[in-house]
């Protein structure tokens, strides 16, 4: 008698794949954080994108999707607790093997007369957020020891800038930390890069309210060329990059100039744009 057997144990699915490697990104929304979506995707990651706004989410993933990559939508505010602990809690999972904390914005004006409120959102999300995150996602990666975390600040790290002075002050911290957490975690081959990107056409300037008619259009780079830079500077093991050489020039400056120079320079010109709202 015939033995019958199973071939449906031993056949593979029409829709197996390879394991692909997997990164979370937030601030997914717009500008840098989606390019690193689209990017990532096109490098065989599936994503799990995060942002405040839903619709922007569902669309992009729907088009990762259409690509090949598998996407995930978490609907986050970042400034808020609760939508940090939702990341958190996505991140202790284990499985990101990515992070991207590239969510932030920048107010613009005088100081005194800002909203002390959203100053404080903005430290919230730019300082305490990239902080959880950061820690959430580093544990899993030390343990598996392979790992990477780009941390988005600005060109605006390297110097005081008076009329945003909060927001660079975030970013001063970001770079900082970004540096510490990258001879931590080295060690256990995980690699922390810290982005510091100049002007780039995103709607960042829309929402911090600066003008770009204070910057010449050469300065200018676009988000796909930021990307492209911090991806290869993380895959090369780097600790900062600054993309673009002119933006590398403004960073370093800072360093030959004495800073009352520094903040005289910054200052009027970011007067000038606080001035035009």
């Amino acid at each position: 008698m015939a033995t019958e057997t199973n071939e449906t144990a031993t056949t593979p699915s029409a829709d197996a794949r390879p394991e692909r490697k997997r990164a979370l990104v937030t601030g997914a929304s717009a500008g840098i954080g989606e390019e690193f979506a689209r990017q990532l995707a096109k490098l065989d990651y599936d994503v799990v994108i995060v942002a405040r706004r839903l619709d922007r989410l569902n669309k992009l993933a729907s088009e990762l999707k259409e690509g090949g990559a598998d996407a995930e939508v978490i609907e986050a505010d970042l400034s808020r607790p609760e939508g940090v602990a939702a990341v958190v809690e996505r991140l202790e999972k284990g499985d990101i093997g990515l992070l991207v904390n590239n969510a932030g914005f920048g107010t613009n004006g005088d100081f005194s007369q800002l909203p002390v409120e959203r100053e404080l959102m903005e430290i919230d999300l730019n300082i305490r957020a990239l902080t959880q995150l950061s820690h959430a996602g580093l544990g899993p990666m030390k343990q598996s020891g392979a790992g990477a975390i780009i941390n988005v600040a600005s060109v605006g790290a390297y110097q005081p800038v008076p009329y945003m002075s909060t927001y660079a002050a975030t970013k001063a911290y970001v770079l900082s930390f970004s540096e510490g957490l990258h001879e931590e975690a080295k060690e256990y081959g995980v690699t922390v890069t810290c982005l510091c990107p100049g002007a780039t056409r995103t709607e960042f300037q829309e929402v911090a309210g600066v003008g770009e008619e204070g910057i010449p259009g050469f300065l200018w780079m676009s988000a796909e060329a930021v990307v492209k830079t911090a991806l290869r500077a993380a895959k090369s093991g780097s600790a900062i990059t600054t993309p673009g050489l002119l933006n590398k020039f403004t960073a370093n400056l800072p360093r030959f100039t004495p800073r009352f120079a520094v903040r005289k320079i910054s200052g009027a010109m970011f007067k000038r744009a606080a001035t035009k709202k």
